[in-house]
């Protein structure tokens, strides 16, 4: 979930009616790829059942499903899992994927059991981020992973995470430090650059990563 250069209602920002009206905008939001950090740390990994949570357009299920995994994609926009479902579809992989919407912060149960749930630039309230890190990690079944990628702190220096505010880009600590470590083995908790595309030329900016496996 990303709000580059679009100005956001912090109070509003995680509602389906916010995120219905973003989608609703442009006939596509995203470029259609799958999240370069996901293909980082899944490529090598045995394909199972992956849930990808803050799914929008369906790109990272649908390389999920290309790769051989069972995948589910959750959203809370209607209009984003429509157009998820018609890209598995021009994929072909419409019999390997599954579309629910869910509001994560209202409390709406995810789906269990997974061999992996993807977290890709979902940004929580500060007070409720251990929360809700949990219970998205709760979702993993024992000796699966769980994948944590979001906005750095560092990118306010950019100009490009305005919308975000200071306290909704979060470090590699934040997540685990959420993540007890009786239940969790913390594989990687890296902050790696990237080129950004912007109006003015592209923009290097900083990810936060963590890969983790439940004990």
């Amino acid at each position: 979930m990303s709000h580059e250069h679009h100005e956001v209602d912090l109070a509003t920002m995680y509602s389906q009616e916010t995120w219905d009206a973003r989608y609703a905008e442009s006939e596509r939001i995203w470029s259609g790829n799958p999240n370069p950090r996901l293909v980082e740390h899944v490529a090598d990994l045995a394909p199972g059942r992956a849930l990808d949570i803050g799914c929008g357009e369906g790109a990272d299920v649908v390389w999920l499903a290309q790769q051989g995994w069972q995948a589910t994609g959750v959203d809370v926009s209607e209009v984003a899992l429509l157009r998820a479902a018609a890209h598995a579809e021009d994929a072909g992989v419409e019999d390997k994927v599954a579309w629910e919407r869910v509001d994560v912060l209202a409390g709406d149960e995810l789906p269990g059991d997974m061999d992996l749930v993807s977290v890709q630039f979902f940004h929580p309230p500060v007070d409720r981020f251990a929360e809700l890190t949990q219970r998205m990690g709760a979702a993993v079944r024992p000796g699966g992973h769980l994948l944590v990628v979001g906005h750095h702190p560092a990118d306010l220096e950019t100009g490009v995470r305005k919308p975000h505010g200071p306290d909704l880009l979060f470090t590699p600590d934040r997540v685990t430090a959420a993540l007890p470590a009786e239940q969790w083995e913390v594989l990687a908790a890296d902050e790696p650059t990237r080129d950004h595309p912007t109006d003015d030329g592209p923009v290097t900016v900083t990810d936060t990563v963590v890969l983790a496996r439940r004990r």
